[in-house]
């Protein structure tokens, strides 16, 4: 299976975000989750909004070079050491991205019941116009993405063990979504490779 990247940009306009298709077959893909889901310091998340502190039922954990913090939502994490399994993986997603990365932001979501609203990755702690690869793992989930302005929308499958990267000016002008739904009655691990200030 070839670790090319798509030849067309799957946004119109705007920003760049490309599939690289499914880069660890299934059973990889879930001997990672299950080590993942017992290895890694998962918390739940405290996000801040209109004054009030809310805990998501996600969880989430931070991962990267030594002193890298993140903060978003009201919520500052510091970077917790990288894991063999958790460089093994950035490594390779760096060679088929072509880019390099020294932090990652792991979500949990338990079922489809659990998922994450209308965003940019935005922060002014994150390089701008930075690559930001996404791996899935687990349940297959629908990413959506919606255009700033115009108020486009484009929809993403995500499978289990594929890659997409978020790359150039889409932060600037398209939000990122995953849906929520009924039908998803397992879980699934996302890890969000970026490059920090």
């Amino acid at each position: 299976m070839p670790l090319l990247k798509t030849s067309q940009n799957l946004l119109p306009y705007d920003g760049e975000l490309y599939s690289y298709g499914i880069i660890f077959p299934e059973e990889r893909a879930n001997l990672i989750l299950e080590e993942l889901l017992h290895t890694i310091a998962w918390e739940h998340d405290q996000v801040h909004i209109f004054g009030k502190t809310h805990i998501t039922s996600r969880k989430v954990a931070w991962y990267g070079d030594e002193g890298k913090s993140y903060a978003y939502s009201g919520s500052q994490k510091q970077a917790q050491t990288w894991t063999p399994l958790l460089s093994e993986i950035k490594n390779q997603v760096e060679a088929i991205c072509l880019s390099s990365y020294n932090a990652c932001l792991l979500n949990l979501y338990h079922d489809g019941n659990e998922g994450m609203g209308w965003h940019s990755d935005n922060e002014k702690s994150i390089v701008p116009h930075s690559s930001i690869a996404s791996l899935s793992l687990g349940s297959q989930r629908r990413f959506d993405l919606k255009h700033q302005k115009s108020g486009e929308k484009i929809s993403v499958d995500l499978k289990n063990g594929q890659l997409i990267n978020m790359q150039g000016v889409i932060q600037e002008h398209w939000k990122h979504a995953l849906a929520k739904s009924k039908k998803v009655k397992d879980l699934r691990i996302n890890l969000t490779f970026r490059r920090m200030i």
